[in-house]
């Protein structure tokens, strides 16, 4: 199991991500909006802007004062550098 460093000190499974989005789009928005009424929102920011929205398979939004593409370039680069220790 890979967990990937989100800001602050978090870590989220690699394998439970769908999706990692700009919150600036009007959908992203409602799709934020519509998790936090129903309390599937983890907001990890600590108190800074939101500059990306992961989507886990489990229904929750994380948001993220990490850039979207700094998160995709970690998964891909830890991906690339490590081989599964099960082969």
């Amino acid at each position: 199991m890979k967990f990937i460093n989100i800001g602050f000190g978090n870590m989220v499974s690699a394998g439970r991500i769908i999706a990692i989005a700009s919150p600036d789009s009007a959908p992203v928005k409602r799709l934020v909006q519509d998790a936090r009424e129903d309390g599937r929102v983890i907001d990890v920011s600590c108190g800074r802007r939101t500059r990306s929205v992961i989507v886990t398979d489990s229904d929750h939004v994380i948001l993220s004062a990490i850039q979207a593409e700094t998160i995709t370039n970690r998964i891909t680069t830890d991906d690339a550098g490590q081989e599964d220790p099960e082969d």
